[in-house]
């Protein structure tokens, strides 16, 4: 269990391991947009409770109550959501769920994080295919974000997109049936 805990929360109390910035993500480092955005991240982070307390005063016609409300929920509860949805995808989807495709990792798929997670819980597939845009490869597969690329792509804002070919998913299933790692 403290493995589970280390891959959920852990390893951000920790500065040992931490990866080396200009090599693995120099392409972010020297982006003008990501620089603005960590430069001004306490703000930002100000700016995401402000503006539901200030949204919830107002709908709620300026009670104290309702800017709390607002705080609480369009603040405080967000933020932990979100965290920990991110989070548990390096820590659950490592942890338990199915599996499918033949790959050197402990990655699993978990369908009822899929669509908080908006589809990044079809973790064990990004793995099998990390080029792929649709994390979700079945029709039953719920996947939200390869949704947004496709109506970008539609739109014209996407380009050179990377699917997965039925037959290419095909030659990667594991020799065994699915698994599932809780069993």
């Amino acid at each position: 269990m403290a493995g589970l805990w280390h891959a959920h929360i852990g390893w951000s109390m920790r500065e040992h391991g931490r990866a080396d910035e200009e090599k693995y993500c120099r392409d972010l480092i020297e982006d003008p947009g990501m620089r603005f955005i960590s430069k001004y991240f306490l703000l930002f982070l100000v700016l995401s409770l402000v503006i539901p307390t200030a949204a919830g005063y107002v709908i709620s016609g300026g009670t104290l109550a309702g800017a709390l409300g607002g705080l609480l929920w369009g603040g405080l509860v967000r933020i932990f959501f979100v965290h920990h949805i991110t989070w548990s995808i390096n820590s659950i989807c490592h942890f338990a769920g199915t599996r499918r495709f033949d790959t050197d990792d402990e990655s699993t798929n978990v369908f009822w994080l899929a669509l908080p997670s908006f589809g990044e819980a079809w973790h064990h597939n990004h793995h099998a295919f990390p080029r792929s845009a649709d994390n979700g490869l079945k029709r039953w597969e719920l996947d939200p974000s390869a949704w947004v690329i496709t109506g970008m792509e539609k739109a014209g804002l996407a380009h050179g997109v990377v699917r997965i070919t039925p037959e290419r998913q095909e030659q990667k299933l594991a020799t065994e049936s699915p698994t599932s790692k809780s069993e």
